[in-house]
């Protein structure tokens, strides 16, 4: 993994993100894989950036995300460019479900775990602060409809 100066030739953002950083710098990031050792890597090559960093990248997918997220250093901005997705926030252990369709956007707050669903083939774009960001496995395994206490025939 490293950090391009000048980019010369178009660049893929599914496998080579952008780093945005301090000075209106964007820096494309070669050799950048979901991976511990190169997020690892990434992180430090960037630290200097600080909560001031993000990361443009896109996404291509379909079905349940796998993982929440959360990003205390600031906020999120995802914006579906194909296809429809529903991010869902934990606000105060409720969710908040926000469904998107192409060339709609939602802000994921700083400090908020959320969880991103894709409804048949879908890309997203993706603004993160990446410092300090965290996962963790999904706490729900299916998103509903309804938001809050079921009533006592679905309770059953």
């Amino acid at each position: 993994m490293r950090l391009v100066n000048h980019e010369h030739h178009a660049m893929d953002l599914r496998t080579t993100p952008v780093h945005l950083g301090l000075g209106s710098r964007a820096k494309p990031v070669e050799g950048f894989a979901w991976d511990p050792e190169v997020l690892q890597a990434y992180s430090a090559a960037v630290a200097a950036d600080g909560a001031e960093g993000r990361m443009v990248a896109t996404f291509d997918g379909d079905g349940l995300g796998d993982h929440e997220e959360c990003h205390p250093a600031g906020d999120e901005l995802v914006v579906c460019l194909s296809g429809s997705v529903t991010v869902t926030r934990d606000v105060d252990g409720l969710p908040d479900r926000v469904p998107l369709g192409p060339g709609e956007a939602t802000i994921n707050p700083a400090g908020v775990w959320h969880v991103v669903d894709m409804e048949g083939p879908t890309s997203i774009l993706a603004i993160t602060a990446t410092l300090g960001t965290d996962h963790r496995p999904r706490t729900d395994t299916r998103p509903t409809d309804r938001v809050g206490t079921p009533s006592p025939e679905e309770a059953l």
